[in-house]
């Protein structure tokens, strides 16, 4: 275990904290924005989609850039990145601005996640590994919880305070990372930076055949709860008819789902078979999403019975994310980074199109949001089993 390990693990709990309150902070600020940006609902629903686009196809890069020069130099890089866009949707005069500018925060906003897990694999081992993921994902879990809440108070001041809120968050994560985070990838151990080579390792990653389907799996997991976030807004207002002051409704529970199912996978880890865990949690994940169908279809929604199954389902994703995530990084010792990067991508890619296609369709009516998330659900499944009854990830081919 590294010097300092449990500082290592506030301050990488920290930069995976950025993408949840860059989603989450301006949701209560929704109505606003449209009404003084002259932008439609959805439009306004692909300042979620456009982050996560661009998320997405920088995950690609960020990985492959900190194994060739360090992690330490992309995630501080990052961080003067996402400040400055920060600081530019603080500004935006338009519609078109905010969403440029949001753009660029999706840009910058991974290495906190992807190049951190790399420094997790980096710094420890085996089952204390798995400890530390679920750990930093524990700590993660708060972000989204409290960003809602956050945002609502701060909306008194306009709805540009929650970018300046963000630009406070990574201008402090900044000055907390020039100080404290250490190189966990030596000189030594780099791979070079050529596209030629970074794209034939991204095409010899996608030839495991249990990579991608453990990272779709990952990412329909998470997309059967991410659903319920993207229409925020929507289940809040609508379906629950509360403010912008009581987004704590949905969020804390469910977050607090994720929070105990990462506790859980922390405390068996080196106790349990993974396979087992992963089992047990598509059980509880299928059941939830089942039960919360069937609420959906039999009663009219009221808190908190509308949030329980989802609460569930959070946690139950949560249980299993560890051991997919440590799966998924043991297939490619070698090349972490860039199994990181492409995980990231795979699963931002299921992201996407829930938030900037399903959840527009689908939020408005209660039971159509159950129904997805239980389909996305079982699409993760699905996935899983087949990934599972894979031998060798590294040399299957598809």
């Amino acid at each position: 275990m590294p010097p300092n390990s449990r500082g290592l693990i506030v301050l990488l709990a920290g930069l995976s904290m950025i993408g949840p309150f860059a989603i989450d902070t301006f949701f209560p600020a929704f109505p606003l924005m449209a009404k003084e940006l002259s932008a439609t609902p959805f439009q306004m629903q692909q300042t979620l989609s456009v982050y996560l686009a661009a998320y997405g196809l920088m995950a690609l890069l960020h990985g492959a850039l900190s194994d060739a020069i360090g992690r330490r130099p992309v995630i501080i890089g990052s961080l003067v990145v996402f400040t400055l866009a920060s600081v530019g949707c603080t500004f935006a005069r338009s519609f078109d601005e905010l969403l440029a500018w949001r753009a660029l925060q999706g840009l910058s906003a991974g290495p906190g996640v992807i190049v951190g897990r790399g420094i997790v694999r980096d710094c420890f081992e085996g089952t204390q590994a798995q400890r530390v993921m679920s750990g930093i994902s524990m700590l993660f879990g708060i972000a989204p919880a409290i960003a809602p809440i956050v945002g609502g108070y701060l909306l008194a001041f306009g709805w540009r305070a929650s970018f300046v809120f963000l630009t406070l968050l990574t201008g402090v994560l900044l000055l907390a990372c020039l100080r404290y985070l250490p190189e966990s990838h030596p000189p030594s151990a780099r791979v070079p930076l050529r596209i030629g080579s970074l794209a034939s390792g991204y095409a010899s990653i996608l030839k495991s055949r249990k990579f991608v389907l453990l990272a779709f799996a990952a990412g329909f997991n998470f997309s059967a709860i991410f659903l319920y976030i993207a229409s925020a807004p929507v289940f809040v207002f609508e379906h629950l008819g509360m403010n912008e002051r009581q987004f704590a409704a949905f969020f804390v529970p469910t977050i607090g789902g994720m929070i105990f199912g990462s506790f859980l996978s922390g405390k068996l880890a080196g106790r349990a078979d993974s396979a087992k865990v992963i089992a047990y949690a598509y059980l509880a994940m299928l059941a939830a999403g089942a039960i919360n169908v069937a609420y959906t279809q039999m009663f009219e929604l009221t808190w908190p019975m509308a949030v329980l199954p989802i609460m569930l389902v959070a946690a139950a994703v949560a249980l299993s994310f560890p051991q997919l995530s440590i799966m998924l990084l043991d297939l490619f010792p070698e090349r972490r980074g860039s199994a990181s990067s492409l995980q990231m991508f795979l699963s931002l890619i299921v992201n996407a199109l829930v938030a900037g296609m399903m959840a527009p369709w689908l939020q408005h009516n209660a039971a159509h949001l159950a129904l997805g998330a239980l389909a996305l659900t079982a699409s993760g499944a699905v996935l899983c089993v087949l990934a599972l009854r894979v031998r060798s990830g590294a040399t299957q081919a598809i």
